[in-house]
């Protein structure tokens, strides 16, 4: 059967698709572990597996907006791939064992740039979509949920396949799993065929940012600030819950799966024909982040701490999914950077959370921690209101600027994000 215009960029859309899920659950099965390998295996202290883990994080937040940058000048599949790759030849040096020094070594120049194959790949979504946007294929604003919900798909069947292989083969199996999970998503990121690079070359030769720097600092403040707070709240959960409530490590477990499930059918929600513009879901989803944290701080039911958690998901997911568009609209010249710039953000608030979480956690308690964790979100969506309030400097965003087929999904317009309406208040 020979394929037509529009199976061409359905087909390299499902094949983002699967390379998302293939990434998502990778990290997942990996993620709730190498702590445990650490500590098991190589017989780390706990400072040095935090310094691991910090390297790991500072080496992918470098190399992701190296490979962000490269990726604005030449857009294709080969950083994702690249990273990918470095990150799979990673885990398999780890199964030596090597000695602490060349493990820091590997973190750095291995383990950490794997990080750079997310933004990698959503910048590509992007850029394909961008290709197509113009005839009947939707753009970018539909595909970014489905997406995000495939990572909290993966995030929701990674730890429990890590957790298998971990009682089947130790870690030598969860590390040769993840080393394969990685080689997958690269075979896989190979069926994309031919980048978008002559599309994007066509698109004009500015390359500028359609905001200012100045404009675009309170985005990515508010980003990092929302990042921050979730991490923190889920560094201090598992201690309030089994400390201080006295409740079960089950619980908590409990807590995290009903998280990720909620994740998924909000992300897709997003598709639904709707008024609001993707502005107003993120201040929603922020909002809904600062209730949960106030709610964690107040409930001490086992039962409602993990009906709470449907308000985690539903907030991680609006911001998640929305953030990336958002920071995509703000350099539409520039998906690999503003992918990055948002993926960073992330990055950002883990790295922080460790160390700010454990510190006011030891200092004033686990409640005080999570109260603290509650403010921080809140001053997150106040910068992010705050942001809507600044107009744009240079062109409107390249989907405002084509022609309306038909109306976004549930998201508005691009155009929607240029300034706050009067309804937008708090």
């Amino acid at each position: 059967m020979r394929s037509t215009p529009a199976s061409k960029p359905r087909r390299r859309f499902l094949t983002l698709l699967m390379a998302v899920l293939l990434l998502g659950v990778t990290e997942a099965m990996i993620g709730p572990y190498i702590v445990l390998f650490g500590a098991e295996r190589l017989r780390l202290s706990a400072l040095q597996i935090g310094v691991f883990v910090s390297m790991t994080s500072v080496s992918g937040m470098a190399v992701s907006i190296l490979l962000g940058r490269r990726y604005d000048r030449r857009p294709g599949r080969q950083p994702a791939m690249l990273a990918a790759s470095l990150a799979g030849t990673g885990y398999l040096l780890l199964l030596t064992g090597p000695p602490y020094p060349l493990l820091l070594l590997i973190a750095v120049l291995f383990i950490g740039p794997g990080s750079a194959a997310f933004p990698q790949l959503f910048a590509l979504a992007r850029s394909h979509a961008d290709r197509t946007a113009s005839g009947s294929e939707a753009g970018s604003g539909a595909r970014t949920p489905l997406l995000r919900s495939a990572w909290s798909l993966a995030w929701a069947i990674g730890p429990l396949a890590g957790g298998a292989l971990l009682g089947g083969g130790g870690y030598t199996a969860v590390l040769a799993a993840t080393a394969a999970g990685y080689c997958l998503m690269v075979v896989t990121v190979l069926g994309l065929g031919g980048g978008p690079a002559a599309v994007r070359e066509a698109a004009g030769t500015d390359r500028g940012p359609v905001v200012s720097a100045r404009a675009a600092a309170l985005p990515i403040a508010a980003f990092t600030l929302f990042h921050t707070a979730m991490f923190s709240g889920a560094v201090v959960l598992p201690l309030y819950v089994t400390r201080e409530l006295h409740g079960s490590a089950d619980a908590v477990g409990w807590m995290f799966s009903v998280c990720a499930a909620a994740e998924i059918p909000a992300a897709l929600a997003l598709l639904l024909p709707g008024r609001w513009s993707r502005r107003r879901a993120i201040l929603l989803g922020m909002a809904l982040m600062t209730v949960y944290l106030v709610l964690l701080a107040t409930f001490t039911s086992t039962v409602a701490l993990v009906l709470v958690h449907l308000a985690r998901g539903v907030a991680i997911a609006f911001v998640g999914a929305l953030g990336i568009s958002h920071m995509q609209d703000l350099f539409p010249q520039a998906p690999g950077r503003a992918t990055t710039l948002f993926a960073n953000t992330a990055a950002a608030g883990a790295l922080v959370s460790g160390i700010a979480a454990g510190g006011i956690s030891q200092a004033l308690g686990y409640h005080a921690a999570l109260v603290c964790c509650a403010v921080v979100s809140a001053v997150a969506w106040l910068l992010f209101l705050l942001a809507g309030r600044q107009s744009p400097v240079g062109k409107l965003p390249v989907e405002a600027q084509e022609p309306a087929a038909a109306p976004e999904p549930f998201l508005g317009t691009a155009a929607d994000d240029r300034g706050p309406t009067p309804s937008d208040g708090s």
